[in-house]
């Protein structure tokens, strides 16, 4: 089992002898809430499986030394670079937004090479985007369907996250369109993570992990701001989760 556990959500994978998922569960709240343990309760739920089922646990993320039934635990970087790595076997750079940082990868022969990272500043993270949809009165499951249907992006020009919650309020009185605000909101966002990937150096192909890469909006402004395709998965968010079960696999082959 492998147990992701970050700032606002909780994810737990179960894989079968390293190779498939046998079950899995996202819980919207991070550590120090009750996501760790909802989201293992769910896992063990869909999966049929009891704790003493499982032959090791291993945790990442924030709250990786806060979960009890977790014998092992892993740096979110390491993690990030093996779930990636198992999702996209030819991926060479990792962007990874998640709900307080952005971290950007380079993968050589399967494995974590070099990174950088923003974790002082919640701009370019999943949470600027939970703030700006709560400005907008919209969910976050809304946001790519609005950026969809913007035909004049309003750029945002505040970095800082209260800034630009102040433009987007002072934009809403103008009247502006709600989705070019979205279009605007999310590329603010692929700025971010573009600067960032480009001081660590671009190789291809890319893979985008983390809660954001379900947003197409991002994805999409992160393709234009890099002028590259930026791949990812169904499964990005869990890519922490499954990285920490592999290597909780991994350990077990090692004793065998």
């Amino acid at each position: 089992m492998g147990m992701d556990i970050g700032s606002t959500a909780s994810k737990c994978v179960i894989m079968k002898n390293g190779r498939e998922i046998a079950a899995q569960s996202v819980v919207p709240l991070g550590t120090g809430t009750s996501g760790p343990e909802r989201s293992l309760e769910g896992v063990l739920k869909e999966s049929g499986l009891s704790q003493e089922d499982i032959a090791l646990t291993a945790a990442t993320g924030y709250g990786r030394n806060s979960i009890p039934q977790a014998k092992l635990s892993f740096s979110e970087l390491s993690c990030h670079a093996k779930g990636a790595c198992w999702l996209f076997p030819a991926v060479r750079t990792v962007i990874d937004i998640g709900g307080q940082d952005v971290k950007a990868l380079t993968i050589l022969n399967g494995r974590l090479d070099q990174f950088v990272m923003n974790d002082k500043c919640a701009a370019g993270t999943g949470r600027f985007l939970e703030v700006m949809a709560h400005v907008l009165d919209k969910e976050l499951s809304e946001m790519p369907e609005l950026d969809a249907r913007s035909k004049n992006r309003v750029d945002i020009s505040s970095t800082c996250t209260v800034f630009a919650e102040s433009e987007v309020i002072s934009q809403l009185a103008q009247g502006v369109d709600i989705c070019d605000l979205v279009a605007g909101i999310h590329r603010s966002v692929a700025r971010r993570a573009a600067s960032l990937v480009k001081r660590l150096g671009i190789i291809e192909p890319l893979f985008l992990t983390g809660g954001v890469a379900q947003n197409s909006g991002v994805v999409r402004a992160l393709e234009k701001e890099l002028g590259l395709t930026v791949r990812t998965d169904p499964r990005a968010q869990l890519a922490g989760a499954i990285g920490a079960a592999l290597l909780a696999w991994e350990q077990i082959r090692e004793e065998e």
